[in-house]
This record gives C-alpha cells, structure tokens and sequence, in this order.
C-alpha cells in the first residue's frame, strides 16, 4: 500500500489517482469511501454528528483500507491526528508527505465549499493552525517527504514514482 497524507488541498487526491494508473494499482480515496459508508458527504456528516464521531468512522475505514496489500490510499487531512491511524499507515505501508504550506494551498481552497474545517471566517488563519498541528504528524507517519506546494502535479506523480522507484531498488533504505 502506498499512502499520501498531508493538508486539505495539497493535492492526495488528483496524486494518487494518477499514481495508481502509473502503478497499475488500484485507487482508494478515503474521503470517499468514508461518503459512500455515510450514505451522504463529510460536510453533511460534520453538521450533524460532529467532528468527533466522523473521527471515530474515519479510523474504521482507514483500518479497512490499509489492510489491503496493493494499492494506493489518498488519506482524509486530520487521519493522522489519531496515533493509531499514524501506526497503521507506517506499518502497513509506505507513506509520502505531500509536503504544502498555508500560502501554497489558500488560492486553490478560498472558495472551497466541500471543506468543513475550513468554512470559517478566516480559512487562511484556519489553515495555518492546520499546519501547525499537523505538519509534525505528517512527518512522524510519512518515509518520505516530497515538496508538493507549488509544483504540477505531474512533477509531484514523477517524484513520487521516483521514490518507489528507489525504495523497491534498494528495501533497505526505505524508510
């Protein structure tokens, strides 16, 4: 299994889609695995039972998903604010940080609508506090660390398949 994780925006989503087609694996989207077990979207289940209980049925797929040998797992944002989910994802996998800073994500998320973390009066302050909360974790669950802020896409899919390239080539220095 082959993980992204990192902030809203940064691009998990769009990556590991192309990765799994460059990979001839199949593609999971967490996010949408988890809207297609609530029967409505992540925004919808927020208002109405909250961000801690989405928590609760994100580590249930999450588990489901890293448990499957071949694939590649475009992760929810906050997934890695769970330590079992930061466990399971090292363990079972190899994990890139698609590595992004607030100023990098806020022009492509100001008018995000789908996001309820950041349907605030200030998203950029919201995702600043994102980061900091975050990026730590990110870093502890992930082998690798590429930097996706600003880049084509295309680049990031090079880089990543760059790293498997190497990892593959050489176990040893895989994490």
């Amino acid at each position: 299994m082959l993980a992204l994780v990192g902030l809203p925006g940064c691009g998990k989503s769009t990556i590991g889609r192309w990765l799994g087609r460059a990979l001839d694996r199949p593609f999971w989207d967490l996010d949408r695995a988890i809207e297609e077990r609530l029967g409505c979207t992540i925004a919808e289940y927020f208002a109405q039972a909250g961000e801690a209980r989405f928590r609760e049925i994100e580590s249930q797929v999450l588990d489901e998903l890293t448990q499957m040998d071949l694939g590649v797992l475009s992760t929810g944002g906050g997934s890695v604010l769970n330590p079992v989910n930061r466990q399971r994802l090292r363990e079972r996998g190899q994990v890139i940080y698609l590595h992004a800073t607030p100023l990098q994500l806020f022009p492509r998320l100001r008018h995000d609508k789908k996001r309820p973390l950041l349907q605030v009066a200030d998203p950029f302050q919201k995702l600043i506090e994102l980061f900091d909360a975050r990026d730590t974790l990110y870093r502890e669950t992930a082998h690798q660390v590429i930097d996706a802020g600003g880049r084509p896409s295309r680049w990031v899919v090079d880089q990543c398949l760059q790293l498997q390239a190497l990892r593959l080539a050489n176990p040893k220095h895989a994490a």
